[in-house]
């Protein structure tokens, strides 16, 4: 017998923007972590400097403007935007000085101790001196244009996220203290780290392009007395405001935009802390910046620039990097037996572990397949000599009917999409931009069929981007199905993008903004009814992100009763868990590690229905994805594969005590702890050996049989 629910007297939440900083602080741990490989490590400290930056053009940014425009209006969380951008400030400035201590304690040392030496100016020996004098003459010299900065020459415009070298001046002839200022932009055509040519073979030796021009700046203001120089860059509001609504031609207006994103206004100013008061606080006049968006650096600027060596250097330190990894492809999946693999029976891959080749072949085949007549296709990220795009662009030249939707407004993305657009366009591509105010963010495509005098659909289902690049690194899903009532489906998403739908009715897709948010709530709600009625109830979600507040509010109420709510979430949390009477059966997770974790993946017990609800797709848990968004969550039908997902990949991610931590109610994320006679087990290590291990059986099994004897045939 049921009974009502209690309601929901007291609520918390976390901040959206602190919570994002805390993720940025678990990737920093890698970067600190022993058992990550020393280069990965790295490239983790890389990634830090790499998220900070979209972090202030984006999200510091937006609540900037609202200072600016006078808004005061508090978020769930009760902070308004002044104080968000005072605790943000501080957390952050913490982070970034954790970040330069790991690099100036931990990495650099372990990497001189490999013989992989990163000098600072100071450090240059006579040698090095003159071979680092002979490359700056004639490498970097000649490509330098110095800039004044007086009456007659005004503060130049200074372009987001670029390098420069700020410069305090003397000029000898003229009396008293006044200190001139100029400025060297860095072209982008110099590499940011570089390699002296000089020393034992065996000692990689570097140096930052940065510290090269500020050591020989002064050769650049002959008769001036150089006082100081200062490499900075500044970083600017980058975010893209357009009403799509009263935009004509949409594509035009972002073109527009994307020349304007340099005019953005500065939010911050990284320079190096020994920088001169004085010619700081002239300079932030010019930049028009307070001195609370400075951020004063104890080291390189821009760690992210160590992505560009990391490569090189792994060469001759392999055993500094991730094992090399061939991604696992099902024998079965060859490019010629897709259709009849999927006609069989529904294909789930789990990128990258296995290959996203499949997915690519799925589209290449369909171009080449005689009894194929349409493809329909969405486009959100992809790499720029995208496979994908080929296989479209020959699809159409087969005779095929080829729609491709293309998000523009993949942010960051933006020119690239647009230069996929024009040139499918250009082959007869029939291109679609979505529709207005939505970003089309679902990851579909579907195949027409004709096979044996009727029409059959084939579709690909994903919880990630048509980027073979990227299937490389995130963790993700891909269904290959032709299940007729999801593929019916499937053709009604792409009706809705493509023509006019107010309401197109979904039973077994859940899409927004149409039906996801309303049907996720009934879920949630529906097991807090089971578990008042004394049934089992349970529901587990791995998401990127969680901050709407009526799903957090459901969960909270499904906790009150009962129901054990276990969140494994990458970045955003709002949920508070472990709060007496509202959270104590909701539990938050999070893993953090050599890939990146993309799938997302829901389950509901559903007691007293006919099997647990399993869905896989696109979609987080906050209000872009549900009202904002074209997004696709769809269900595992197929009993092998709901019984691999449920029995093995969702324990496995609970079991995580390696790279795994837990949120705590005062918004810690915490190391899952471990009994001493617990074993450490890694979610993604295990997946990885899954594969390696599936493949090896594969080959093995295909030797055995390539041994069999003939056998000889009586004449």
């Amino acid at each position: 017998m049921s009974r009502k629910l209690p309601p929901l007297k007291k609520v918390a939440y976390f901040n959206r923007e602190l919570s994002w900083l805390a993720f940025n602080r678990r990737v920093l741990d890698l970067a600190q972590n022993p058992r990550v490989p020393l280069l990965e490590r790295l490239r983790f400290l890389a990634i830090v400097s790499s998220n900070l930056d979209e972090f202030f053009e984006i999200r510091v940014a937006g609540l900037v403007q609202q200072v600016d425009s006078g808004v005061v209006e508090v978020g769930i969380d009760g902070l308004g935007p002044k104080e968000q951008l005072r605790r943000i400030h501080h957390v952050a400035g913490g982070l970034v000085d954790e970040q330069y201590r790991t690099w100036h304690e931990q990495l650099r040392p372990a990497l001189a101790a490999d013989n992989i030496i990163f000098k600072h100016e100071d450090d240059w020996s006579k040698e090095e001196l003159n071979w680092l004098d002979a490359y700056y003459h004639e490498h970097v010299y000649p490509v330098l244009t110095p800039m004044a900065i007086d009456p007659s020459h005004p503060f130049p415009q200074l372009t987001n996220k670029a390098l420069y070298v700020l410069l305090s001046l003397d000029n000898p002839r003229t009396e008293g203290d006044d200190k001139m200022m100029a400025i060297v932009p860095v072209p982008r055509v110099l590499p940011r780290l570089v390699r002296i040519g000089t020393g034992p073979r065996n000692i990689q030796t570097y140096v930052f392009q940065s510290s090269i021009i500020r050591h020989f700046a002064g050769g650049l203001f002959p008769g001036y007395k150089v006082n100081g120089a200062w490499p900075f860059r500044i970083t600017r509001n980058s975010d893209l405001y357009i009403d799509e609504e009263e935009a004509e031609n949409l594509i035009t207006k972002i073109e527009q935009q994307l020349h304007n994103l340099r005019k953005g206004a500065a939010v911050r100013l990284e320079i190096r802390e020994d920088v001169e008061d004085t010619i700081l606080a002239k300079f932030l006049t010019g930049i028009n910046l307070s001195e609370d968006n400075v951020v004063r650096l104890n080291g390189p600027l821009n760690l992210l620039r160590f992505f560009e060596i990391i490569g090189d250097i792994g060469q001759d330190h392999p055993d500094l990097l991730y094992p090399a990894y061939q991604p696992y492809r099902p024998a079965a999946l060859t490019a010629e037996n897709l259709f009849g693999e999927i006609a069989a029976h529904d294909v789930l891959l789990h990128h990258p572990y296995q290959s996203f080749d499949p997915v690519v072949d799925f589209i290449r085949q369909a171009g080449r397949d005689p009894q194929v007549v349409a493809i329909k296709q969405t486009l959100y990220r992809t790499s720029g000599d995208s496979p994908i795009i080929e296989a479209l662009i020959d699809a159409t030249r087969q005779g095929k009917q080829v729609t491709a939707l293309v998000e523009l407004k993949a942010r960051f993305d933006e020119m690239n999409n647009i230069q996929w657009a024009r040139q499918l366009e250009e082959e007869g591509v029939h291109v679609v931009y979505g529709l207005a105010g939505l970003k089309t963010h679902c990851k579909c495509c579907l195949v027409v069929r004709r096979e044996k005098g009727s029409l059959k659909r084939y579709a690909h289902l994903g919880t990630g981007n048509y980027n073979p690049k990227t299937a490389k690194i995130y963790t993700d899903f891909s269904l290959f199905t032709a299940h007729p009532k999801l593929t019916e489906e499937v053709a009604n998403v792409f009706n809705a993008l493509t023509g006019f739908a107010l309401s197109p009715k979904f039973k077994h897709l859940l899409v927004a903004p149409f039906n996801l948010h309303e049907e996720i709530q009934k879920k949630i709600l529906r097991e807090a009814a089971n578990a008042a009625a004394g049934k089992p109830a349970k529901i587990i979600a791995k998401i990127n992100s969680l901050i709407d507040q009526e799903t957090m509010d459901n969960l909270y109420r499904a906790s009150q009763a009962g129901v054990k709510v276990h969140v494994i979430v990458r970045g955003i949390c709002g949920l508070v868990p472990g709060l007496k009477g509202l959270s104590e059966n909701i539990r938050v997770t999070s893993i953090v590690g050599q890939f990146l974790e993309h799938s997302r993946i829901l389950y509901f017990e559903n007691s007293g229905g006919e099997q647990p609800e399993l869905y896989l797709g696109s979609a987080d848990w906050m209000p872009r994805n549900f009202y904002r968004r074209i997004e696709v969550v769809f269900p595992v039908y197929d009993p092998a594969l709901r019984k691999r997902i449920i029995e093995d990949v969702l324990p496995a991610y609970l079991r995580d005590n390696m790279f795994a931590t837990e949120l705590h109610s005062n918004g810690a994320y915490i190391p899952i702890p471990r009994t001493a006679q617990e074993k450490q087990f890694s979610a993604q290590e295990y997946f990885l050996a899954q594969a390696i291990e599936a493949a090896s059986c594969e080959k093995d099994a295909l030797e055995k049989e390539r041994e069999k004897p003939k056998l000889r045939t009586q004449p």
